[in-house]
C-alpha cells in the first residue's frame, strides 16, 4: 500500500484498523465517521487530513473495491476529513486508466467528481495546495477524459472544450458565476445516463439485462411456425423505446444494445442444421433491414418533434431545422463503436463476398476513386481489394446510408477500412448488371439473369424494374417479376421494404380505364401472377414478409385471386415460354396454399383467441387479417409516424385504399364455413345426383381406377353415392374440368369414402397414400382439405391405430430408438427430468390411421423446387397434430422423415422433442426454471462478456460436435415450445415463482452452500451472507427482465393483463413461509423481492402497453393500471390485509411508483386523481413526500392542485 511517511505510524495503523472493522461490520458510515473524528482529534491530526485522503484512496484501490469503503469515503469528503481536490487527483490516477476493469469504480468517481468538482476554491487558495502533487496528474486525466469519452461527446448541457476550459482556468472554473461551465451542466453530464468506456457495453456500466428482452424477441420472431399479423418493426420499435425509458439508458447504449443483439441472431445461425424453417435469410433481414427501419423510426420521431418545437418558435432558422437531433448523433457514435466487437461482426459465409463489396466501396471512396455500382457488381473474389476485411458492420453501414441515417463521411471514420489495401484500377469495359439497366439496356436474357441474382443497390434501381412491371410488354412484365422475387427480395437489404410493397402491389392491378370483358380482368394476368405467387412462397420469404408487417397486406391481394382463379374452368390455360401449359387451377393453388400459410387453418376456431383480447401469436383467421388489413389503411396518414413512413416511400407506388369483406369473396366464405364444420363436426349431407355427389365420383375413380374388389367399385363405400360402374378415363377426365371451388367442395366427402375403405380393408394403405398424392398433383390447393380433415379425424379419436410394420405402411424402426435417446438427451441436457418418458419399448410403432394417411403421404413428395411450397403447408400441420397425439407419435414421423431427408435429421428431432412440453405442465415449469437458473447465477464477468445471453439462448441447434446433435440452451427450447403448451395461464404464477427463488439465491451470492462456507474463512473476501447491493440489484434486474419478456412473449397482451390484475394480487395477499434455508440476511431477500416484482411489473406493463399512448395497445391500459393503483391504495390505507412481508410490500410499492414516475410519466394520466391522492397521502405516510408529490404532479390539473397543496403543508 502506498502511503505517505506519517501514514506508517501506530496513528494510522489504528485508522485502518478501525476502518476494516467498521467494513467487515457494515457499520453505518456517520458512525465511522464520529469515531474517526474522536480518534484523530485525541491524536492530534487537524482536519482536513491530508495522509488520512492517501490512506483511505490507497485502501479501497483495489484490495478493497467494495459499496461500503465508497461509501466511508465520500462521508469523510462530506464532513471534509480529507481534501476533495486531493481524492479527486488520487483516484484519477487509479480509476481512469483503469476503468474497462473497474466501470463500478469509474462510475462512482464520475459521481464524487460532480458533487465535489466545485468545492474547490478554498483547497485552490489554502496552504495545502502547492503540496498536492497530483495535480498535474489529474489535470491530464481530466484532458484524457475530455479527449476520449463518447459520454462527454454526446452529452447534451457540456461540450469536451468546456471540460478543457476547466483543466486550463481552474480559478475560474470555481467561480460560480462563470459562463463556461456550470454545476448544472456537469451535473447532466455525470447524472443523465450511464458512462461507458470506449469498450463499450462489454466493459461498460450498462448491464446485459437492459438488453435481454431484445434478444429473446429476436429469436422468437425467427419460429417458422407463427406468421405475425403485426410487423417486427412496429413491436421492436416500441419494445426498444420501453427499454431505454425503464432502464433510463441514453440512446448510444440503446442503438448499441439493439445492434449487438440483432448480432447475436446471425452468429446464432452459423452452421445451423438444415430443416424446412426460416433461416439466415431471415436473420440477416432482421439485422440489416427491420434493425435499421426501428432506428429510423426513432430518429425522425425525435427530429420531427424538433422541427415542429421550431416551427411553433418565431425566431425559427432554417439551420436549426437541419442540425442532427440527439438520436442521431448517439446512433453514429454507437455505429463507431460497434467496431470493437469484433467477434460478432464475422460475417457467415454466404455473405462474405458482399461484405467485401462493401468494404471495397468505402476504400474506393477513400482512395479518391469514383466510380458506379457496375464495378462492384461484376468484381469477383480476385478483383477484390487485397485486405479489404469486410464485416457486418460494413453492411450495417451500408442499410444505413441507404436509409438516410448517416452519409458517406462514416467511410473515414478511424479504422473503418484498410486504408493500405491494394486497389485494382482496370475496370471492365463492359459490365453486365444494374447499371446496365439504368443506362437504357434491353431485358436480354443475360441482363435478366444478372438482375435476378444480384439484388438493386437503390430504390430508383428497383423502381425502374417497377415500371416495367407495370408498363412493359407481356414477356417484360414477367421478367420483371421474376426480378422482383429473385436476390432483391431475399438480399436486398437496403430496399427490401420498398420491393415488397412492390411486389404487393402487383399482385393487385388496377381495372383498366377500357376494360369491357366479361370476366374478371385479373385472368389475363395469369401467368404473371403465378411467377409473383411461385417467387414469394420459400419459407424464408414468407417470413420477410411477415416481419416487415405486409402479411395482412398481402392477405387482401391474394384473396381476389382465390376468388377469381378458384372460379374459373381449368380450360383457361396458357403456354408459357419453356413450353410448359399453365392452368388456372395452378394459379388458383399457389394462391390459396399461400394464403393458407398466413394462419393456422387448421386449427379449431376456439384456439384463435384469449378472453377478451386480440388473438395471439399466428392462430389467425381470415377475417382477422382483413380487420388489420383495414383498419391500417383506414388510418394511414393521419398519425406523424405515417407521415414519416410516406416521405421514405417510393412515390411510383400504387396501392389501393379500399375496404375489402369476406361477403366480398363468397366461394372463399362458403369453403371457409365448409372448412370450420369440418373441423367441428362429422360429414353429414352429401346427395345423390347433384353436382357435388358427381364430382366425388369421379374422383374417387380417378385416384383409385385400378381398384377393384369383387367388381364392386370403390365409390360405393361413399355415404349415399352411386354404385353404377366407373366411367372411363376419358370421362373422368371431362368430369372434372370444373373450377377449383368445386373440387374442394366435394374433397372432404372423397377422403372420407377413402379413409372408411382403408379401415374395412377394401382399400390397401399403399393405395390409399397414392391416391391422396393424385388428389394432390390433380389440384395442390386439395392438401388444405387433406390436412384439415385428417386432423379433424385424429382428434376424434374413432379410428384405431395401425401398426407401422413397413408392410401396409412405412416402418420407422430402422431409427425410431436413436431418435429417443436424441430426445432425451435434448431434454435432460436443459435441466428437464421426465421419468414417465419410455425410450424403446417392445411393443410396435402405432399411428392413428388419418395421421399414418397424412405422414405418408408427404414422404411421397420429392424434395425439389417446385415441392417446397406444398410441403411447408403440409409440414407445420403435421407436426402440430403428431405433438397432440400420444407417446410416441411424433418420434415415429421424426424417424420416417428423418429415413427420407438425413440431412433434416437434427431439426426433426429437436422439433420431436417438443411435443415432452404439450403434454407435461410439469417438463414445462422445469424448463422455465432452467432459463431462470442460466441466467441470475453467472458472474459479473461472464455477464458483461457475453452479453448473458450465452447461457441462456446458446449458439442454435445442430450436429455441432461428432456422435449427435449439442446441448439446446434452454431459452431455444421455450422459444420454440411455447406456442404448444395448451394452457399458458398457470405461467403468470410460475414465473412469479420463480422470479422469487432466484431473488434467494442472489441474496446469496449465487453460491453454493460449500462455496459459502469458503466465505467465513476468507481473510480478505465478503463475510458470511454480505453481499455487494449493486451487483445483486444488477442481477435481480437480470431475472426480472427475463420474466418480464417470457410472460409477453408467451401470451403477449392477455397473459400481462393476467399477471397484474389476478396473479400479482393474489400473491401479495397469500401468506409466504420465509426460505427454508437461512432466508436473508437484514431483510435483503424481502427488500431485493419487493424491488424485483416492481421492475417486473413494470417492464411487463411497457412491453405490453408502451410507454405512451401511440400503440393501439395502449387503450387497454388505463383500466387495468387503474385498477392495480386502486388495489395499492387500498392496502396501503389498511382496507386490505397483506400476507406478504412488510419490507417487499413497501419495497414493490415505492419502486413501482418511483418507476412509473420516473419512466413511464404518460402512465399517471391514465390513473383517476382521486386515486392518485389516496397513494400520495400513503406514500406520505412512508415519509415518501417527493415521490408522493412526484406522483400528483403528472396527474394532470386537478392532481398538480393537490401536489400544491402538499408542498404548502409540508413547508420548506
Amino acid at each position: 500500500m502506498a502511503v505517505s511517511v506519517q501514514a506508517a505510524s501506530p496513528v494510522w495503523e489504528s485508522v485502518l484498523e478501525l476502518t476494516k472493522s467498521a467494513q467487515d461490520k457494515n457499520r453505518d458510515p456517520l458512525l465511522w465517521a464520529v469515531q474517526l473524528s474522536s480518534s484523530l482529534n485525541s491524536a492530534g491530526i487537524s482536519l482536513p487530513s491530508i495522509d488520512l485522503a492517501h490512506l483511505l484512496v490507497s485502501h479501497i484501490c483495489w484490495d478493497n473495491h467494495v459499496p461500503i469503503t465508497w461509501k466511508f469515503l465520500e462521508k469523510a469528503l462530506t464532513v471534509k476529513f480529507v481534501p476533495s481536490m486531493l481524492v479527486l487527483a488520487l483516484l484519477s490516477t487509479r480509476v481512469i486508466p483503469n476503468r474497462k476493469f473497474h466501470p463500478a469504480a469509474y462510475r462512482l468517481y464520475m459521481e464524487l467528481l460532480r458533487r465535489h468538482a466545485f468545492s474547490l476554491q478554498c483547497q485552490i487558495n489554502g496552504p495545502n495546495y502547492q503540496k498536492s502533487s497530483h495535480w498535474g496528474t489529474f489535470l491530464q486525466q481530466l484532458r484524457v477524459l475530455a479527449a476520449k469519452s463518447v459520454a462527454l461527446r454526446n452529452a447534451k448541457h457540456i461540450t469536451p472544450e468546456a471540460l478543457l476550459n476547466l483543466t486550463s482556468d481552474m480559478h475560474k472554473v470555481v467561480s460560480r458565476k462563470c459562463k463556461t461551465i456550470s454545476q448544472q451542466e456537469l451535473n447532466a453530464v455525470i447524472g443523465s445516463g450511464s458512462l461507458t468506456t470506449s469498450s463499450g457495453q462489454c466493459h461498460g456500466t450498462s448491464p446485459s439485462a437492459h438488453w435481454l428482452p431484445i434478444d429473446l424477441f429476436l429469436e422468437d420472431a425467427m419460429d417458422g411456425s407463427q406468421v405475425a399479423a403485426t410487423g417486427a418493426v412496429e413491436s421492436l420499435t416500441g419494445l426498444v423505446k420501453a427499454l431505454q425509458a425503464v432502464n433510463g439508458t441514453t440512446w448510444h447504449d440503446t442503438f448499441l444494445g439493439l445492434w449487438i443483439a440483432a448480432l447475436r441472431l446471425v452468429q446464432r445461425e452459423r452452421d445451423i442444421s438444415e430443416g424446412p424453417v426460416p433461416r439466415l435469410d431471415t436473420c440477416l433481414c432482421m439485422l440489416l433491414s427491420i434493425t435499421p427501419l426501428v432506428v429510423a423510426n426513432i430518429v425522425e420521431e425525435e427530429e420531427s418533434e424538433l422541427i415542429d418545437g421550431c416551427d411553433c418558435s418565431p425566431t425559427n432558422q432554417i439551420k436549426e431545422k437541419q442540425s442532427p437531433g440527439r438520436c442521431r448523433q448517439d446512433l453514429i457514435s454507437s455505429l463507431q463503436m460497434l467496431g470493437d466487437y469484433e467477434a460478432l461482426l464475422t460475417p457467415p459465409q454466404p455473405v462474405r463476398s458482399v461484405a467485401n463489396q462493401a468494404a471495397a466501396k468505402a476504400i474506393m471512396f477513400v482512395s479518391g476513386l469514383t466510380v458506379g455500382n457496375g464495378y462492384y457488381e461484376c468484381m469477383s473474389i480476385n478483383d477484390m481489394p487485397m485486405n479489404c476485411s469486410g464485416n457486418m458492420r460494413h453492411l450495417i453501414i451500408e442499410a444505413c446510408i441507404a436509409r438516410n441515417l448517416l452519409d458517406t463521411s462514416a467511410y473515414v471514420w478511424p479504422g473503418y477500412v484498410n486504408a493500405r489495401a491494394n486497389i485494382p484500377r482496370n475496370v471492365p469495359v463492359q459490365v453486365i448488371g444494374w447499371s446496365s439497366l439504368m443506362k437504357g439496356s434491353p431485358l436480354t436474357p443475360t441482363l435478366i439473369n444478372a438482375l435476378i441474382a444480384t439484388p438493386a443497390s437503390s430504390l430508383a434501381e428497383i423502381e425502374k424494374i417497377y415500371e416495367i412491371a407495370t408498363k412493359g410488354s407481356d414477356d417484360e412484365k414477367i421478367s420483371a417479376a421474376s426480378i422482383l422475387c429473385g436476390a432483391s427480395l431475399v438480399r436486398g437489404w437496403n430496399i427490401q421494404e420498398h420491393t415488397i410493397l412492390f411486389i404487393t402491389s402487383l399482385l393487385s392491378p388496377p381495372v383498366p380505364a377500357d376494360y369491357s370483358g366479361s370476366e374478371s380482368h385479373l385472368i389475363s394476368y395469369g401467368p404473371f401472377f403465378n411467377i409473383l405467387l411461385v417467387g414469394i412462397s420459400p419459407v424464408d420469404c414468407v417470413q420477410i414478409f411477415s416481419l416487415h408487417g405486409l402479411v395482412p397486406l398481402l392477405a387482401g391481394t391474394l384473396m381476389p385471386l382465390c376468388e377469381v382463379f378458384g372460379s374459373t374452368s381449368p380450360n383457361v390455360s396458357w403456354t408459357l415460354p419453356t413450353g410448359e401449359e399453365l392452368t388456372s387451377h395452378a394459379v388458383f393453388s399457389n394462391a390459396f396454399t399461400l394464403l393458407l400459410r398466413l394462419w393456422r387453418f387448421n386449427h379449431p376456431p376456439f384456439e384463435n383467441a384469449m378472453g377478451d383480447a386480440m388473438p395471439v401469436g399466428s392462430q389467425l383467421t381470415p377475417e382477422y387479417l382483413l380487420l388489420v388489413r383495414n383498419s391500417k389503411l383506414s388510418d394511414f396518414g393521419k398519425s406523424p409516424k405515417d407521415h414519416m413512413k410516406l416521405k421514405r416511400m417510393s412515390k411510383n407506388l400504387n396501392i389501393s385504399l379500399e375496404l375489402i369483406f369476406m361477403d366480398s369473396f363468397p366461394k372463399l366464405k362458403s369453403w371457409y364455413r365448409q372448412h370450420q364444420e369440418c373441423i367441428a363436426s362429422t360429414l353429414t349431407g352429401l346427395v345423390q345426383g347433384t353436382t357435388v355427389h358427381q364430382i366425388v365420383d369421379a374422383l374417387l375413380n380417378m385416384m383409385f381406377r385400378k381398384i377393384s374388389r369383387g367388381g364392386q367399385s370403390l365409390t360405393s363405400t361413399t355415404s349415399g353415392s352411386s354404385s353404377s360402374p366407373a366411367s372411363g378415363a376419358e370421362d373422368v377426365s371431362m368430369r372434372l374440368k370444373v373450377p377449383a371451388w368445386d373440387i374442394l367442395e366435394g374433397a372432404p366427402y372423397v377422403l372420407d369414402a377413402a379413409l372408411t375403405a382403408c379401415a374395412h380393408g377394401r382399400l390397401l394403405p399403399r393405395d390409399l397414400a397414392t391416391g391422396l398424392k393424385d388428389l394432390a398433383d390433380l389440384l395442390p390447393a386439395t392438401l388444405a382439405t387433406i390436412v384439415s380433415y385428417l386432423s379433424a379425424e385424429v382428434t376424434r379419436g374413432i379410428w384405431k391405430p395401425v401398426f407401422m410394420n413397413g408392410t401396409d405402411w412405412p416402418s420407422p424402426s430402422a431409427n425410431l430408438f436413436m431418435v429417443e435417446q436424441q430426445i432425451k438427451k435434448i431434454i435432460a441436457a436443459t435441466g428437464v427430468d421426465i421419468p414417465s418418458l419410455a425410450i424403446g419399448g417392445s411393443s410396435p410403432a402405432m399411428l392413428p390411421l388419418p395421421l399414418a394417411a397424412l405422414v405418408s403421404l408427404t414422404i411421397t413428395y420429392k424434395l425439389d423446387k417446385a415441392s417446397e411450397r406444398f410441403i411447408v403447408l403440409i409440414g407445420p400441420a403435421l407436426s402440430s397434430l403428431a405433438e397432440s397425439c400420444p407417446w410416441p407419435c411424433m418420434p415415429i414421423i421424426a424417424s420416417l422423415w428423418a429415413q427420407k431427408v438425413k440431412r433434416w435429421s437434427d431439426f426433426l428431432v429437436f422439433s420431436a422433442s417438443r411435443t415432452v412440453f404439450h403434454h407435461n405442465i410439469d417438463a414445462v415449469v422445469q424448463l422455465l426454471r432452467s432459463c431462470f437458473t442460466s441466467i441470475p447465477g453467472l458472474s459479473p464477468s461472464t455477464i458483461y462478456s457475453n452479453g448473458g445471453v450465452g447461457a441462456l439462448l446458446g449458439h442454435g441447434f445442430g450436429s455441432h460436435f461428432s456422435g449427435g446433435m449439442s446441448a439446446v440452451a434452454p431459452g431455444i427450447l421455450y422459444l420454440r415450445v411455447h406456442r404448444s403448451v395448451r394452457n399458458i395461464m398457470f405461467m403468470t404464477e410460475e414465473i412469479v415463482s420463480l422470479l422469487m427463488s432466484s431473488v434467494r439465491d442472489i441474496a446469496n451470492s449465487g453460491l453454493f452452500r460449500e462455496n459459502l462456507e469458503k466465505l467465513k474463512k476468507a481473510k480478505f473476501g465478503l463475510r458470511y451472507r454480505q453481499v455487494s447491493l449493486g451487483a445483486a440489484t444488477t442481477r435481480v434486474r437480470f431475472a426480472a427482465s427475463l420474466g418480464a419478456s417470457l410472460v409477453w412473449l408467451s401470451g403477449g397482451l392477455s397473459l400481462v393483463q393476467l399477471l397484474i390484475q389476478e396473479t400479482l394480487p393474489s400473491w401479495f395477499l397469500s401468506a409466504h413461509t420465509p426460505d427454508q434455508d437461512g432466508g436473508e440476511p437484514g431483510g435483503l431477500v424481502a427488500m431485493l423481492s419487493g424491488y424485483a416484482l416492481a421492475y417486473f411489473v413494470v417492464l411487463c406493463g411497457t412491453l405490453a402497453w408502451g410507454v405512451d399512448s401511440s400503440s393501439p395497445t395502449s387503450k387497454r391500459r388505463p383500466k387495468v393500471l387503474g385498477a392495480h393503483l386502486e388495489f395499492l391504495a387500498s392496502a396501503i390505507d389498511g382496507k386490505i390485509s397483506l400476507g406478504c412481508e412488510y419490507a417487499t410490500w413497501h419495497a414493490y410499492v415505492t419502486g413501482f411508483v418511483s418507476l412509473m414516475v420516473g419512466c413511464t410519466k404518460k402512465w399517471v394520466l391514465d390513473v383517476n386523481v382521486d386515486v392518485l391522492r389516496r397513494l400520495s397521502n400513503g406514500l406520505r405516510q412512508w415519509n415518501e413526500e417527493e415521490l408522493a408529490i412526484a406522483l400528483l404532479g403528472l396527474g394532470g390539473a386537478e392532481a398538480t392542485a393537490s401536489a400544491a397543496e402538499l408542498i404548502i403543508e409540508i413547508g420548506p
